[in-house]
């Protein structure tokens, strides 16, 4: 049996110590209580005390009693020889004469503490119903329910068994999960439904393809034949009827763990795969497939109706231009004719012999014409020229209308109204448009809709409710299912029942009151507090004064002027990069990889025991191609075993993924937090977001125009969330450049390393009024830099509070009565992401709906005003603080940089064609950057103490200065070894530059 999913710090930590306990652990589990002291006085000699209360703290602190009874640290031995009055603890030793004394020792700890043996009954079978329970609802890894068992052992005073053992039970009660899951989800489908689904495992003599590899491949273009070959696929994965069975008895992560199988192995593999799990996969698949399917056509629909949009726009002035001139020589002449009627000198009478001197009649009429024809109020020629599109939308809409049902909140009811007159009138050449509901055609689309003789026009209706329509859908007033991207967000917020159960819980978690008038009187105690010292100290504060602009108070700050640096920052910042080795890049993965084995958490996609000689050699080789954006080719070594090119291929396919990339970067999180000067730069609280821009120059559905970072093409944008410590510890891929609002909150919630920031600062473009809401609710501070703080409204909570110079600048008051009316709906909101049963994006979508916010967004934005006054008035009055924003700011991009020094194969531009792609790449470039960062951190500690040691003087605000971000010493073109020396792989340092004789021979083993 295979123990290799645990990592070598679980092995050395397992049912052993691997330090002195802290002075908490000390004082829980090593003081001796009045029991503990009344079985100590029944031994004789000090040796057997002191061996005994060892043994029973040990078991306490460890689960388990030690074959050595006495191998503990020192401090341990101290503490409990103090507590007993023993001055000699050398008497220990005398301890180990008697084994029988340990054997019986233990049982009477056992026998007074409760303690029991790992076989007995029943705690075995609770612990195995338990652990079965927790692998069949949930989707851990092995070494997470490693670590999870193991502390339910200690809880219930089980003593642990051998590590073997109880990585053979985990072994043991997956298997049996994955077989339950495989027998019942087999036994769902009927005899005709096995059939179709092992059909699409047959390679087709046409294509060469199977089946199965058709279906999951999502689209990579968008236009009206794409919208049609989409929704066709729905169509087919619809017809296996796989969404009618009852699948309720089913965990949907054991359905998301099968599918994940057949989305990414090959169809041979599954046809290899016993009766039971093919048949299971192949369900789960289509099951998964069919939302996948559905959201890939939205979002068709949804680039194509954009497309259509601003192309009519476009075509519509250019129209416009190319008439211009016709218009202008028409309404020349027309003016002509209305001179004369406005001449006072004319008679009535002669009016038109005069015009017709000046202009015949003929000319006048074809100038009347010209004019009517050209001249549009407003924007009519983008109506005029979207109708043109009309062949565009039947080309799509049949099969749409009959493919896709929308469902709607209340805000949607008239879109879902009027799409539903549309599917009945589908087919019909002349339907009843009199009957069409009205309530969604704005004003103008009016004119276009009802006609001069009060008809109604199909093609505009079509078209005004095709712009509504997708317009709601972005809001999710207008959702469907099954989907992931395009469901309802308020279906996903804790409700009913489950709200009330989780109220409490929330409000301890949020450290809210159930009730807002109390949250309300501190928040306006706060606000008062900010204004009075924001007005006292603003005769004092030079960076800022109040201006009249337009009959009204503003305030104008003064931008930062940079900080001269001590000249002891220049010397210190030369002296630390001097000693800094040179390194190849693969040399710095494979080195950090010994360090913290941050590779161990890349695990096979389908079989968690999978491993080969040399895994990490070729995981830094595929993680490099990726980073590096220069593909497989350039590591490609066909005398290595571990990067020929099958190898490559296999770890890139079966490696890489989400999950094990965002655990390994975890990892590489928590390895920098533990770094002494890692938290000089931050405790890990503050943390800064910030996008970073690439072109795709591929077809793909997910990336967006933009010309001022994309050009003429598209691009995506890799939002991501940099720590005070200069790690990345979250990022998401969003299409074009979408607003930082809607994911400023994602990388806080849904994170996973051990850094809990409560502070997140980016630019201006990541502020709204509900993200300052939405943040307090979450118990975060928001704190975005401001371009211009002074055109910023300040809000009060009291009208008739005097706040002195800045009483006329707080104009607006806040509406109170709005947040105590939605206050509970507030709570589950907030208490719906803090638990993670609706994500924050979709519920920023459903909060930001432009012109016609919900009441609860509005009642979340009145929150917000207050607390973004709250900080408007911190942003002004302090200097400091405005200096601490841009300082992790700066951070953040300088981390950018690092990034795209990294990121310098074929121009910079991102190829992948598929958002999963996309992320697995973007995600492997934020990986081997955390490296960087963290091997920099190691060695630029070690240079500071070796300077210490030599007596140069170090000053403490330089060391905060210096960056982890430089990579000059780094090699990252063109020569890629992947050998480490012994000591390194030990876990070792090189040596400095500053040994002249050593760095000369590291250089030539470098070839540098």
């Amino acid at each position: 049996m295979s123990i290799q999913f645990l990592t070598e710090e679980q092995k050395l930590r397992y049912g052993r110590y691997v330090g002195e306990p802290t002075p908490l652990q000390l004082a829980r589990y090593f003081h001796l209580d009045d029991t503990a002291r009344q079985l100590v006085k029944q031994r004789r000699g000090d040796h057997n005390r002191l061996g005994f209360v060892i043994q029973l703290c040990t078991v306490r602190f460890l689960g388990t009693f030690l074959i050595n009874p006495i191998d503990v640290p020192p401090g341990i031995v101290a503490d409990l020889a103090q507590q007993l009055d023993i001055s000699q603890t050398n008497c220990l030793l005398r301890y180990l004469e008697r084994p029988t004394t340990h054997w019986e020792h233990a049982q009477i700890i056992k026998r007074n503490y409760g303690y029991r043996d790992f076989t007995e009954q029943p705690s075995r079978w609770r612990l195995l119903r338990w652990l079965y329970e927790r692998a069949w609802i949930g989707d851990e890894s092995p070494s997470i329910l490693f670590d999870l068992t193991t502390a339910r052992l200690l809880e219930n005073k089980i003593l642990l068994p051998g590590v073997t053992v109880l990585v053979r039970l985990i072994d043991s009660v997956r298997e049996r999960v994955n077989q339950r899951a495989w027998s019942v989800v087999s036994k769902l489908p009927t005899p005709e439904q096995r059939t179709k689904l092992v059909s699409i495992l047959r390679v087709n003599e046409k294509t060469q393809q199977t089946p199965l590899d058709q279906l999951r491949r999502s689209p990579t273009r968008y236009s009206a034949p794409a919208l049609v070959a989409a929704l066709n696929r729905l169509v087919t994965i619809r017809a296996f009827g796989i969404r009618k069975l009852d699948v309720t008895k089913i965990p949907p992560i054991r359905f998301k763990s099968l599918a994940k199988t057949a989305l990414t192995v090959r169809a041979q593999a599954i046809e290899r795969m016993s009766d039971s799990r093919r048949i299971a996969t192949l369900v789960a698949f289509i099951h998964i497939i069919e939302a996948i399917a559905t959201d890939d056509a939205l979002d068709i629909l949804d680039l194509l109706i954009k497309d259509l949009l601003s192309d009519s726009e476009r075509e519509g002035k250019n129209q416009r231009l190319r008439t211009l001139k016709d218009l202008d020589t028409s309404a020349l002449q027309l003016s002509v004719a209305c001179r004369v009627l406005l001449d006072p000198n004319c008679d009535d009478q002669k009016v038109r012999e005069q015009v017709w001197q000046l202009i015949s009649k003929e000319q006048l009429e074809t100038a009347i014409a010209k004019v009517e024809d050209l001249a549009s109020p407003n924007d009519d020629n983008y109506y005029r020229e979207l109708l043109l599109h009309w062949r565009i939308v039947r080309r799509f809409l049949p099969i749409l209308l009959r493919t896709i049902d929308f469902q709607a909140n209340m805000a949607g009811q008239p879109i879902l109204t009027a799409w539903r007159f549309l599917q009945s009138i589908e087919g019909q050449r002349q339907p009843k448009m009199e009957n069409a509901p009205l309530a969604v055609v704005g004003k103008n689309w009016v004119q276009w809709v009802v006609t001069e003789d009060g008809k109604i026009d199909r093609r505009a209706y079509t078209f005004c409710i095709l712009e509504q329509m997708v317009d709601s859908l972005r809001r999710r007033d207008l959702f469907t299912s099954p989907s992931e991207r395009w469901s309802n967000p308020g279906a996903k917020l804790l409700q009913g029942q489950a709200w009330e159960s989780a109220r409490s819980h929330v409000c301890r978690v949020l450290n809210l009151q159930a009730a807002p008038a109390s949250e309300l009187q501190v928040l306006k105690q706060q606000l008062d507090e900010a204004y009075q010292r924001t007005a006292s100290n603003l005769p004092h504060n030079t960076a800022v004064k109040i201006e009249v602009a337009k009959g009204r108070e503003t305030l104008t700050i003064r931008n930062l002027d940079k900080l001269a640096e001590p000249e002891s920052y220049p010397q210190l910042k030369t002296l630390v990069d001097s000693l800094l080795p040179h390194v190849d890049l693969p040399e710095v993965l494979l080195e950090i990889q010994a360090k913290t084995g941050f590779m161990d958490e890349f695990t096979h996609v389908n079989e968690s025991f999978a491993r080969v000689n040399d895994l990490s050699t070729s995981i830094c080789a595929v993680l490099i191609a990726s980073a590096c954006n220069i593909g497989l080719t350039p590591l490609v070594r066909s005398d290595v075993p571990a990067l020929t090119r099958g190898r490559l291929t296999w770890v890139e396919q079966n490696y890489i993924r989400p999950e094990t990339l965002i655990r390994a970067n975890a990892r590489l999180v928590d390895a920098q937090a533990q770094i002494p000067l890692a938290q000089i730069w931050g405790g890990g609280e503050v943390a800064s977001a910030d996008g970073l821009r690439f072109v795709v120059p591929v077809r793909t559905l997910n990336a967006g125009a933009n010309s001022k970072y994309f050009g003429q093409g598209r691009g995506i944008t890799y939002y991501n969330f940099t720590s005070d410590q200069f790690t990345g510890f979250h990022g998401l891929v969003v299409p074009g450049t979408l607003k930082d609002s809607l994911v400023v909150l994602v990388g806080l919630l849904e994170q996973q390393t051990s850094l809990r920031p409560r502070e997140l600062m980016t630019d201006t473009s990541g502020y709204s009024d509900v993200v300052f809401g939405l943040f307090w609710l979450l118990g975060y501070q928001f704190s975005p830099r401001l371009t211009d703080a002074g055109e910023a409204r300040f809000w009060r909570l009291d009208r008739n509070t005097d706040y002195g110079v800045l009483d006329k600048l707080a104009r607006a008051t806040v509406k109170t009565e709005l947040i105590e009316q939605n206050w509970d709906d507030m709570l589950r909101v907030a208490g719906s992401l803090k638990l993670g049963t609706v994500s924050a994006l979709e519920i920023m979508r459903a909060l930001h709906r432009g012109k016609k916010p919900s009441t609860l967004a509005k009642a979340i934005a009145e929150l917000g005003r207050i607390s973004k006054t709250l900080y408007l008035l911190n942003y002004v009055d302090d200097e400091d603080y405005r200096r601490r924003i841009l300082t992790q700011l700066n951070r953040g991009e300088s981390r950018h940089s690092l990034a795209r020094a990294v990121f310098f194969g074929r121009r910079g531009e991102l190829r992948q064609a598929y958002r999963e792609g996309q992320e697995e790449q973007l995600s492997a470039l934020g990986l081997v950057v955390n490296v960087l960062v963290l091997w920099n951190t190691y060695y630029l500690d070690v240079a500071l103490n070796h300077l210490r040691a030599e007596e140069k003087t170090v000053m403490p605000d330089d060391v905060a200065r210096l960056s982890p971000l430089a990579h000059d010493h780094i090699n990252m073109l063109g020569r890629y070894h992947f050998n480490l020396p012994e000591s390194l792989k030990n876990g070792g340092m090189r040596p400095l530059r500053s040994d002249k004789g050593a760095a000369k021979a590291w250089a030539e083993t470098l070839y540098w």
